[in-house]
């Protein structure tokens, strides 16, 4: 497996020293590996991005990784993407997204269900009351 050159900071700067290492032109390394002349022009001179499949291409021919080529690429856009002032400005405007509470909480107390039994206990402490039915109060009025 070929050293990969360190120096070099994008892909292009990564392809142009591997392809002087090869002495490979730009003619030549398109019928490699099978991608067109203008392609691998565009790559050298940083005029298009490397994706995935010239990534496999260029790790087969090379010994690499596609990850490799992939992460050169992703590091020259993170660069590229951390210059521009006008980004980076939007960019620190943004603030940090908050997740919504799991359950809406009353005040001061925490939200209780009531129950049956709960309707029955307070019944029994009005006088006169009915106690709490397990019917719908639809139902219980429509049985005599």
């Amino acid at each position: 497996m070929p050293k990969s050159p360190k120096s070099a900071q994008t892909p292009a700067s990564v392809l142009i020293e591997l392809m002087e290492e090869y002495q490979l032109n730009a003619f030549s390394l398109s019928k490699e590996i099978s991608l067109n002349q203008s392609s691998v022009r565009q790559l050298v001179t940083g005029k298009s991005k490397v994706k995935v499949p010239t990534a496999l291409r260029l790790a087969k021919y090379f010994g690499q990784s596609p990850d490799y080529w992939l992460d050169l690429q992703r590091a020259a856009d993170f660069s590229e993407a951390q210059s521009d002032k006008k980004l980076m400005a939007t960019v620190k405007g943004i603030s940090k997204a908050k997740k919504p509470n799991a359950e809406p909480k009353a005040r001061g107390k925490t939200a209780k269900k009531t129950t049956l039994s709960d309707k029955r206990k307070k019944a029994a402490k009005v006088p006169g009351a009915k106690p709490a039915s397990r019917k719908p109060a639809s139902k219980a009025k429509g049985k005599k």
